[in-house]
């Protein structure tokens, strides 16, 4: 049985999931024909039987590439700033630095004092930032830095891993 990569699997239950939406819309399709009473159904070229089998098939195969996706996530490693990180590790640590680098990007562009508005006539409320944004804008873009690269060791990793599941039909 040939086998395909992670990266290639990943890729393939995107696939895979798409093709189920397909044949869950064909069975509808098949399930049901609209005549005028007194006459025969039009000869189908597929019947509800067939799609069935054919989209028990892909579950089937969606759920064995689903599992070989979570063992190979689960113990395989990736070496990144001097930590080791399991896959799935590693892809929720590149969501995390992501969603610090979004975060970061929002205090590094406001100002540091801004008018908020007037009290009376000779008094204004303001808004002061305790931090300075310069120094989160600089955090922004290494944070992210941080993520492409950990997302990057994670893609190559992807690459060197191979399942024993043959997509030659998908492919």
């Amino acid at each position: 049985m040939p086998n395909i990569s992670l990266a290639e699997a990943v890729k393939l239950k995107s696939v895979l999931s798409k093709r189920i939406h397909e044949l869950e819309e064909e069975m509808d399709r098949t399930a049901f024909v609209e005549i005028e009473k007194g006459t025969q159904p039009p000869k189908q070229s597929r019947t509800l039987a067939q799609v069935e089998s054919d989209l028990a098939a892909i579950r089937k195969d969606f759920r064995l590439l689903d599992v070989l996706m979570y063992k190979a996530n689960s113990i395989n490693e990736i070496e990144f700033d001097g930590n080791h990180y399991t896959i799935v590790e590693a892809i929720e640590l590149a969501a995390q630095l992501r969603a610090q680098a979004r975060k970061y990007k929002v205090y590094g562009s406001v100002h540091k004092e801004e008018f908020l508005y007037a009290v009376g006539d000779s008094s204004a409320m303001l808004r002061v930032a305790t931090f300075e944004p310069e120094e989160y804008r600089l955090k922004a873009l290494e944070t992210e830095r941080q993520a492409n690269r950990l997302s990057n060791a994670i893609n190559a990793k992807n690459y060197s891993i191979l399942l024993d599941f043959n997509g030659d039909q998908y492919f």
